[in-house]
């Protein structure tokens, strides 16, 4: 197509981003590439790609689809699409033939995965335009992936236990972040992951989070981690204190699996206008304080008891966050792990490998965790014979308000 009679003006842009709108709600999920194909070669666009972040959190790996552009796999770390993923910012790379560009896919903040696509050449409404598409494609995947296996079957890179399944299906989105908190989540090993999970909800000024690791393994732990998530969703809904949470958890895991089962757990309350914090710690390590960089300290709370150990009074602790502080939550399976000459790797080597971390110029709340997590199983000589997950909240407060403006 001719670069001069591309009409990329906002009319052109609504009228293209409207057709998308107006077929989305009738379209099967295998008709979505070739659609989006058909919108980017609108603008002159070609060999496009829909990259999905794989369950391991390690590659960006390509979609299969109609009239797609099907490569290899692009590494996390080390290649644009990776970049423009954990940056959520638009890369562009020069080619000998135009410029590639790859654009995160955003829903909400949640990175769903990069659509690339080259353009004989890039101007300011080339930019504009794309960045709306990516956002409806990725609010597309999001919808269908709701009633068909595609988009899981791309992601998964080697076989997945039952308990895996189960967890991942029960996890919210990895990642979310409004301008006054952040938070992001990774689970592992990815494929046989069993009883830890995570959940969270924003309601309001209050941000709800909590991290769990059901005893055990299998399917055993897997069933004992759905009944804790869903106990905690239920009250969450119906009522507020942290208290009232673990007192509605502790009775549904005593009641459905007796006294000898039990789930440890961290419960937080963080209000996103103030930075001040609730916490019960319910058998886990405690949280690091993350400032600048480097950890400042734990945020220890009184112990209580694991969940399902039958009717404690739980000891909620209260700390303020400063604007930029972050908040880290780990289960025993990171600082457990036996590393070579058999052992543990414990809570100073986690705490010097955010140190230094921190040294480096932060890429973002969400890469600085991959990075992590990725370090983590690096000195740990790649093992994770028990589950581990990290959990992070970023807390800037301020307000929204101006997002509901328009100008």
């Amino acid at each position: 197509m001719d670069e001069e009679s591309v009409d990329r003006s906002e009319g052109f842009g609504e009228r293209l981003l409207g057709l998308l709108l107006d077929r989305a709600r009738l379209l099967p999920p295998q008709l979505i590439a070739p659609l989006i194909a058909e919108e980017v070669a609108g603008i002159g666009g070609r060999d496009v790609s829909i990259l999905l972040q794989d369950y391991a959190q390690e590659l960006l790996v390509p979609l299969p689809g109609r009239k797609l552009h099907v490569g290899q796999p692009e590494p996390m770390a080390d290649s644009p699409a990776g970049r423009a993923f954990l940056s959520a910012e638009v890369v562009e790379v020069p080619q000998v033939h135009g410029v590639r560009m790859y654009l995160p896919l955003l829903d909400g903040s949640d990175q769903v995965g990069v659509m690339a696509l080259t353009l004989d050449a890039v101007g300011d409404d080339d930019r504009r335009l794309l960045r709306r598409l990516a956002g409806l494609v990725a609010d597309m995947l999001v919808t269908k992936n709701a009633y068909t296996d595609q988009f899981f079957l791309a992601r998964r890179r080697e076989p997945m236990s039952l308990s895996a399944e189960i967890q991942w299906g029960l996890l919210p989105p990895l990642t979310m972040s409004v301008p006054q908190v952040a938070v992001a989540g990774i689970l592992e090993p990815a494929y046989r992951v069993a009883g830890d999970s995570f959940d969270y909800a924003l309601n309001d000024n209050i941000l709800h989070a909590a991290v769990i690791d059901a005893m055990g393994h299998g399917l055993d732990a897997a069933a004992m981690a759905t009944i804790a998530i869903g106990a905690y969703r239920h009250a969450r809904r119906v009522f507020i204190s942290l208290a009232e949470k673990y007192a509605f958890m502790d009775d549904a895991i005593t009641q459905q699996f007796g006294p000898d089962h039990f789930v440890t757990a961290q419960l937080m309350h963080v209000n996103i206008a103030t930075g001040e914090m609730e916490l019960v710690n319910a058998g886990h390590p405690a949280p690091l304080l993350i400032r600048d960089g480097r950890v400042v300290r734990q945020l220890e709370s009184a112990t209580t008891l694991p969940i399902g150990f039958g009717g404690e009074e739980p000891r909620i602790r209260e700390h303020t966050l400063q604007p930029g502080d972050r908040v880290l939550c780990y289960t025993d399976g990171i600082i457990e792990e036996h590393v070579a000459g058999g052992e543990l790797f414990g809570e100073q080597r986690l705490i010097r490998c955010v140190n230094r971390l921190g040294e480096e110029p932060s890429q973002g709340m969400r890469a600085d965790l991959l990075r992590l997590s990725h370090t983590l199983k690096r000195e740990r000589g790649g093992r994770t014979s028990d589950d581990a997950t990290l959990f992070m909240i970023e807390w800037h407060g301020g307000a929204a308000d101006h997002l509901a403006v328009l100008d």
